[in-house]
Parts: C-alpha cells; structure tokens; sequence
C-alpha cells in the first residue's frame, strides 16, 4: 500500500481541454487580457473566492513577486514575512531589492505571530505577507489592525489555502492583494500557475501590465514587467480544475475529520480549526515528539508522509541569519505531515491511524 502526500487529480476532461487547445495552436497570448482560456479561467476563479478582479500567472512565486512590484516595493524597502514557510515567499519579496523580515510564528496553526509583526515594524516596512500555512488562516483581523495603524500594505500568500474561509469570506481577498499557487502538489492544479485577486481597479490594471513585460497595447512598455504569463494550456487544465475544487476540498475535509478522531486518543498536537474557519486541508499537519523517527517508519509502510518544513528560512544558506524564533524553531523540528487528499480512501484512513497508534 502507497499513500503519497499529495498527488493531482487529473482525468479525461483535462486530457480533452489540452488536447483542444494544442489543435488549435493558440498556445499562448501576449494581448493584455491573455487568452481565451486564460479570460474564461480568470472569470471562473473570481467568481468562485468571490473577489472583482483574478489575474492569472506562470507560478505562485510570479504571484507573490507581481504583487510586491504592484505595491511599488523596491530595493531597501522591507517586508515581513514568517520565516516557517517555502522559500519562495522570501524569494519573492528578495526578486523585487526588497529585504525579507522574518517574524515568528503562532504554534496553535503555524501562521504568523501579531506580536512578533509588531516587534519586526520599522521606518522602512512597506509591507506584511501573513502566509496561510498548511490551509490555515493568519490572524486576520488582528494583522489588519496592524497594517491599518502603521499605513502599510498586506500582501495575503494563500498558496496553500484556496477556499479555505473565514466567516465565508476566502482566504486571499481580506486586504489589497491575495496570491494563490496552481502547483500539482495544491488543492487544485494547472501543472504550474498562479492567481492573484483585488478588489482595486487600479492594481488590476497595473497586475495586468507587469504579467507582460509592462506593455498595454505591445511594445509600449510603460512600467517594469516580466513574462508571467499563464499559458493557455495551463488555463485550460485550471478551468475544468477549479470546477472540481469544492468537491475535491470536501472530500479532504471529511477526511480530516475522520483521522483526526482516530488520532484523538494519541499524544501529538492534532490540528483544529478556529471559530469561524472552514479549512481546505491542503496539508494535515501534526506536531508530535520523535518525529524523525515516526516519520521514517511512516514512510517504510507505504504512508507518504512528509515534513513542511525541515529548515526555516532565516536558516537556509542564502538567508541565514542569527535570528531567534523560538516557536519557528519548535515547528520545525515536530510538525508532520499526513495525506488526507481526495485520492485517500476511508481504509487508508483507518490504516493511518493504526499505524500512528502502534508508533505512539
């Protein structure tokens, strides 16, 4: 028995949607509205986390550095960010000449501490990117209060939270710009890709620019952009994706639930959802002792559990520093993660936990 961590689901109407796209030859557009997949996903998207405007790009990290140049964030400028995350969320803001400030984290869901936000505040702060880690919500509220009294931007990093809810509204569209990730190991897949939504009109139309070489019309660059452009093929599979995605998040759901009674009885941190959330499960995150050890044996009986992420960021080779982030630290050295996506069955399920239970 194999049980990975996460795996796309893909099936016939995706094989069909590419294959009418490579016959048409139209595999890309560099128009500034992209092309007809890319419209009719975009508009898909927006109606579905309920958000004005989605601008569709080539990856998750193209989403996080797209909206970090819309906000006008350049070179000595700060931004902060949790440091327990992928890198890519650092590596954006970096892209820009930005500096990546690194706060610590909650140890209840893994997300961005407020106090430590506070402390990370300076005269040169632009910017806060809360990361909605594993599919867990921020503190929202609280980091608006936040942002509010010191007059600056929030840029949400939902890469791994699309559709998961606070009091119905989505992850991603409580402040000016919310990025999503299309990667194949998400809730959802276009093989890669990246969504960006905002209710300003005004950032849309600068989104919009920078996905295209900063161009409107072609050759008429009129502020810095890139080639962020999501092709159509991309689109395409994005389009019949996102269409599955409530059933694809309901079915993690009623998995969740399920291991995480089975797992009640058992000495680890058991994630929970907070009052008023309604979570995706992208990744079913526990915190437990000898972790090393338990994920090894994990894995040694075909469950393809995982661990996000071994190593914080302020301590990777290219940003290591000599910060103490004493949950950040803790998370990294006891959390795991087990599968719980759709392609997970009931007996799967139970045989997780049986494992779990003979282990601890």
């Amino acid at each position: 028995m194999k049980i990975p961590i996460n795996m796309p689901i893909l099936g016939k109407e995706e094989l069909s949607a590419v294959t009418s796209v490579v016959k048409s030859g139209g595999l890309t557009s560099a128009s500034k509205d992209g092309g007809k997949n890319v419209q009719e996903f975009e508009k898909l998207f927006r109606t579905f986390v309920k958000s004005k405007y989605a601008i569709s790009v080539n990856s998750g990290t193209s989403a996080l550095q797209a909206s970090i140049l819309a906000l006008d964030i350049k070179r000595g400028d700060e931004v902060i960010v949790p440091s327990f995350t992928f890198v890519a969320s650092a590596n954006a803001i970096a892209s820009t000449g930005a500096k990546p400030v690194f706060a610590d984290i909650l140890k209840e869901n893994y997300t961005i501490d407020p106090k430590s936000i506070e402390k990370k505040i300076t005269k040169k702060t632009k910017a806060i990117m809360p990361v909605h880690l594993y599919g867990n919500l921020s503190n929202l509220d609280q980091i608006g209060e936040i942002a509010k009294k010191h007059n600056i931007s929030i840029v949400e990093d939902a890469a791994q939270s699309l559709g998961s809810t606070l009091k119905g509204k989505h992850s991603g569209t409580f402040f000016e710009l919310g990025c999503y990730s299309l990667y194949p190991g998400k809730v959802m897949t276009s093989g890669e890709g990246g969504v960006i939504v905002t209710h300003n009109k005004k950032l849309h139309e600068k989104l919009l620019m920078i996905r295209n070489h900063g161009m409107i019309k072609g050759y008429d660059s009129q502020i810095f952009g890139l080639n962020l452009r999501l092709p159509e093929i991309n689109a395409a599979i994005a389009k019949i994706q996102i269409k599955k995605l409530p059933k694809f998040i309901e079915t993690r759901r009623k998995n969740a639930k399920l291991l995480s009674e089975l797992l009640s009885n058992l000495k680890i941190q058991i994630p929970l959802e907070r009052k008023n959330e309604k979570l995706n499960w992208a990744l079913y995150t526990i915190a437990t002792k000898n972790r090393d050890m338990i994920l090894k044996k994990l894995n040694s009986k075909g469950i393809g559990a995982a661990v996000y992420y071994p190593i914080p960021i302020h301590k990777i080779p290219f940003y290591q520093t000599k910060l103490k982030l004493s949950n950040t630290d803790w998370a990294s050295k006891h959390v795991l993660s087990l599968p719980v996506h759709p392609k997970v069955s009931l007996k799967n399920i139970e045989y997780i936990a049986k494992i779990m239970r003979e282990l601890l």
